[in-house]
């Protein structure tokens, strides 16, 4: 496991969660800064906010040489969906691939919204061979009057359905992967206008949309049917609580959630 955060935090996040963590399996640590960045740039910008999950996928470079798989640290994917990727990526990715080789966890719209407010989702547009098509951001989905309700980048409404397949970065990517995040994290800084330069974010979804734009990758989408979990909002803490509850209940983990890794 490698865990990509700031140093502010390390001794905090180490005491917390690594160390328990480091019990049971291999751990790394890496740090995104802000003024990390490729070459001999600078952060001319005085930039404080990060630089987005492209940034922190790339701070990785060096510990990582085997076909990878990215999630949020503060979601909860359910087992499903790591076994799905996990078999794609021993079994089917081909790491060297021309095109890039890429899979992803496919959830059910409905199955990750909230009961307290709108959110965020890339919608996915997939071929017969569940082959991605496209990443679309989009924005404030949630029920209003028993309608599904949602808004593109520019706030005009759009319509979604509760069965449409969304990413929730839950990607799995292979190694040469890094390089081209390199890459393009530059040609990112080089196109950097300044009046976008204080929150402009170099985006995971939005840079392997751009391959598929450019028929650079292939991206197997792979449906799971699990429930996502997600503290979005301070009210959806109480449901995330009791829906653990009820999985070690259901028998799907033991009480002692670490002892599961042990298994």
């Amino acid at each position: 496991v490698v865990f990509i955060i700031r140093r502010d935090i390390e001794q905090d996040f180490k005491e917390i969660i690594g160390k328990k963590i480091e019990k049971l399996v291999p751990v790394e640590y890496v740090y995104q800064s802000v003024d990390e960045l490729p070459g001999e740039k600078k952060n001319v910008w005085n930039r404080t906010k990060p630089w987005g999950t492209g940034q922190a996928v790339l701070c990785v470079k060096d510990v990582v040489k085997e076909p990878f798989m990215v999630i949020n640290a503060d979601d909860y994917y359910g087992k499903d969906a790591f076994k799905n990727l996990y078999q794609y990526m021993t079994t089917k990715m081909n790491p060297d691939s021309t095109l890039y080789d890429i899979c992803m966890a496919g959830f059910i719209l409905e199955n990750t919204l909230s009961d307290n407010g709108g959110v965020t989702r890339g919608i996915c547009e997939v071929n017969g061979e569940n082959h991605l098509q496209r990443v679309t951001e989009t924005y404030e989905i949630q029920y209003l009057n028993g309608t599904l309700s949602a808004f593109d980048e520019k706030k005009t409404p759009v319509m979604v359905t509760p069965e449409q397949h969304v990413s929730m970065n839950m990607w799995g990517l292979p190694p040469r992967f890094l390089d081209m995040l390199g890459d393009g994290f530059t040609e990112f800084l080089d196109n950097l206008e300044e009046a976008e330069a204080a929150k402009k974010e170099y985006l995971l979804p939005k840079i392997i949309d751009q391959l598929l734009a450019e028929k650079k990758a292939i991206v197997t989408l792979l449906e799971t049917k699990d429930k996502w979990f997600g503290v979005t909002y301070k009210e959806d803490k109480p449901v995330v609580v009791e829906s653990f509850a009820k999985l070690i209940a259901d028998g799907v983990y033991r009480k002692d959630l670490f002892s599961d890794l042990q298994a």
